[in-house]
């Protein structure tokens, strides 16, 4: 009778099956074991209709449908209800049908579900097996609930099966998952049978939580074992050597992989491509690349990635244009990697080329790759077309706002900044230490230090305080805004500083006027081991070029050649130059120039301008004009309006008025104020009023609001005695309504802020001010002061 209606059964799956092509009977089959073989059937499982339409027949055949194999039908096509249905039908009592419905939930997805129906086995007093827990145990790690993995652990030791391979599986991955290698690493060493797979675990977990000393460790261990090393543990090792830089240890990796076989498999050779990339070996990274039969997507990228991280553009752009060229398709991970070579080039027209091949090939714009593009736009200074992509936008993340925060700073627009970092704020996106970092200079340049408060105070409650890049931008933001109190404060707090902390300290006190604090800095930063680098060694010099103590300055010259930081940058150069020009110290400056030529640092722009200005401090026109002249013809450096304004200071200086006047007609672009200003101050020390009425004509129109170049002329003229002159340079300056700002100063006592300004006595001390400053002026005059009015006046305005 059951192989009768087992018959009927089988008959009506072939009837539904044969017109889908999905499952293929053959007559010679015994009917019994074609109903097990349809219920598995993956075919099946794709279809819940097709399965219901069995159950029913099964049902009005008389057939028993309390099955496990429907069950697991049911659990298969994801339909829990008809699965949870069935199974209340079933014997409960057989620990075999809980382990069915728990497998299945797991599998689902349902992790929930799958602990509540053994919270109910455990409550039915069914007792459960070997079978059970590594399901349950999945479902923990699923959830993180490792709470409540560790009882169900303790139970598995109660019943013995915590040395199951199965079972310890398991609950060291739940262990590893979530963070707790040690319980993984105890439970690990119990376990008598451990393959390769178990010790990838172990391992990816120590590299997850950037154990990189215990991944070494497990590693060396799997290596003195039987168990032999695949391509997962080498992928996992190789990343431990990129992150931190074991070039040597990765090589030694390299020949072991080599000697394994597995040199040829793409995910071991992407793995050493990226250690090598990292750390900066790409000699030896593009001879891998180069070694790859057919390299994938993943190789270009990781080969790609590789250039542009350590600064080497112009070959990225070349890859990128001969992996166009071969036929593989960038994906938007190589256009993300890719894109910062563009901004380090400066190239505005590629950046367009590249976001125009997007847009033709139709790549996803994910987050990364519009944030790329932002970038690009930014840094290249097409803000209209960064803000076009960012409006665009139908999904933000931190990522992007970020990009357009720093972006915008960059270009000067740090209102608008401010404005997306209160917008992400209000739409709950959280600001990392990134965000942080780049908004504060916003305040910066508004000079918003109540704002820069604000944000430092969520800094703290934020627990990024400790960042050093984080605490670096809260001391450049105090610094700026006048504040070095508090950026001194912040800097002592910090429990961690590397170079940048100390840089921007060091040089926040030089430009603050406190440059004999920078060079204290300067000193102790070397006391804490902290190791000097050319930024470092440029703001101790640009210190030093403010103190009347060119010995500390000599100082610094002479670590810096005990220390070969002869390859610093040509900043630094500059910096040390400079701070001898500014000394009077030309022939050292020469000196110093002779030696950076000799180190092979390129000579730019500032180096010229630093040498000029030192000739003319030492009155040494002649070299003044050669070397300008060399910056021009040897080095093909174009001229500044800076430099003509310094070759205008050093002829007038010396009273060749009229080559300054010729210089000034030479230049290839428009005079600017600074230029003729220049001028008119050598006119003023020479007493040439021909050429300084000739610059004040042109003043006057660039920057007629400048009341000190009316003053400059005016007492010029009074000088030569040309009143009418004079009178008319006053009447010039009242009809245009020019006035000469009042000076101000302001100082913060007790947290409150007095103003002084010129000739004013709203202050509320004002008669005690007075007072002290008129005491002040008589000890002045008795040691030879003699005070100089604003404008001169007539003799017969004064009799009069």
């Amino acid at each position: 009778m059951y192989l009768k209606n087992l018959s009927l059964v089988c008959k009506l799956y072939r009837l539904i099956i044969t017109p889908l092509k999905c499952f293929h009977t053959n007559s010679r089959h015994n009917p019994a074991f074609q109903l097990p073989s349809f219920l598995q059937s993956s075919s099946i499982a794709l279809n819940l209709h097709q399965g219901k339409q069995v159950h029913a027949q099964l049902i009005l055949n008389g057939i028993t449908t309390a099955n496990p194999l429907l069950l697991a039908m049911y659990l298969r096509v994801g339909s829990f209800t008809d699965a949870k249905n069935l199974f209340y039908r079933m014997d409960l009592g057989c620990i075999k049908r809980w382990n069915l419905m728990i497998r299945g939930l797991v599998k689902m997805g349902s992790f929930h579900f799958a602990l509540m129906f053994y919270f109910k086995l455990m409550g039915c007093g069914v007792s459960p097996d070997n079978f059970t827990f590594p399901s349950v145990v999945k479902a923990c790690s699923a959830l993180n609930y490792v709470r409540c993995g560790t009882l169900i652990h303790e139970l598995i030791m109660l019943m013995g099966f915590e040395v199951n391979v199965f079972i310890g599986s398991s609950l060291i991955n739940l262990y590893v998952e979530n963070g707790y290698t040690s319980l993984a690493r105890n439970l690990f060493d119990k376990l008598p049978v451990r393959d390769c797979v178990l010790w990838n675990v172990m391992l990816n977990g120590y590299v997850k939580l950037a154990e990189l000393d215990k991944a070494i460790e497990i590693f060396e261990e799997m290596r003195k074992g039987e168990t032999k090393p695949n391509e997962v543990t080498f992928a996992a090792i190789l990343s431990v050597c990129g992150s931190d830089g074991m070039v040597n240890f990765g090589t030694q990796l390299h020949g072991l992989v080599v000697s394994c076989g597995l040199d040829s498999d793409s995910v071991v050779a992407n793995t050493l491509l990226s250690m090598y990339s990292k750390c900066g070996w790409l000699s030896d990274g593009r001879k891998l690349f180069d070694m790859i039969l057919q390299a994938d997507l993943v190789s270009w990228n990781g080969m790609i990635s590789g250039y542009v991280q350590n600064g080497f553009m112009e070959d990225a752009l070349c890859l990128f244009s001969e992996m166009i060229s071969s036929g593989v398709k960038p994906d938007s991970i190589t256009l993300s990697s890719f894109l910062p070579a563009v901004t380090g080039l400066g190239s505005l027209r590629k950046g367009r080329e590249i976001h125009g091949y997007i847009l033709r090939h139709g790549i996803p714009l994910d987050v990364f790759l519009k944030s790329a593009l932002v970038d690009v736009y930014l840094k290249c200074r097409a803000v209209d077309m960064a803000r076009n992509i960012y409006n665009q936008s139908t999904k933000f993340d931190i990522v992007m706002c970020t990009a357009m925060i720093s972006g915008y700073v960059l270009n000067g627009l740090s209102n608008d900044a401010l404005e997306i970092f209160r917008w992400l704020l209000k739409e709950k996106i959280r600001p990392n230490a990134v965000t942080l970092a780049s908004v504060l200079p916003a305040c910066t340049d508004l000079a918003a230090i109540q704002t820069g408060k604000e944000l430092h105070s969520s800094i703290i409650k934020n627990g990024l305080a400790d960042r050093c890049h984080v605490g670096s931008a809260v001391i450049d933001m105090y610094a700026k805004c006048g504040r070095l109190d508090l950026a001194h404060r912040v800097f002592r707090r910090l429990t961690e500083r590397d170079s940048v902390c100390w840089n921007s300290m060091i040089t926040s006190c030089s430009q603050n006027g406190k440059p004999e604090e920078a060079i204290n800095l300067f000193r102790q930063m070397g006391r804490t081991g902290t190791k000097y680098d050319c930024v470092s060694i440029s703001a101790a010099l640009s210190a030093i070029a403010n103190l009347p103590a060119l010995h500390f300055g000599k100082e610094i010259h002479g670590f810096m050649i005990k220390n070969s930081l002869g390859s610093c940058s040509a900043f630094s150069w500059n910096s040390i130059i400079a701070a001898y020009g500014n000394h009077g110290h030309l022939k050292d400056c020469l000196v110093l120039f002779d030696k950076m030529l000799k180190n092979k640092i390129q000579p730019d722009h500032v180096t010229f301008l630093a040498i000029i200005s030192a000739c003319g401090h030492a009155g040494k026109v002649n070299d003044g004009v050669h070397h300008f002249k060399s910056m021009v013809e040897e080095y093909g450096i174009p001229p500044r309006m800076e430099h003509y304004a310094c070759m205008v200071d050093l002829l007038g200086r010396a009273g060749r008025l009229d080559e300054a006047f010729k210089a000034i007609q030479s230049m290839p672009f428009s005079p600017d104020a600074g230029v003729w200003g220049t001028l008119l101050g050598a006119c003023r020390s020479q007493g040439n009023v021909e050429l300084a009425e000739v610059a004040s004509r042109h003043l006057f129109d660039l920057d007629p609001q400048n009341s000190g170049y009316y003053v400059l002329l005016s007492n010029l003229l009074a000088d030569a005695g040309h009143w009418r002159s004079v009178l008319k340079v006053r009447s010039l300056m009242k009809e245009r309504g020019v006035e000469k700002v009042p000076g101000y100063s302001w100082i913060e006592v007790n947290s409150t802020t007095h103003m002084f300004v010129a000739a004013d006595g709203s202050h509320p001390q004002s008669k005690h001010i007075y007072s002290l400053l008129k005491t002040l002026l008589l000890e002045l005059k008795r040691e030879g002061y003699v005070p100089q009015l604003y404008l001169r006046m007539n003799p017969k305005e004064i009799v009069s």
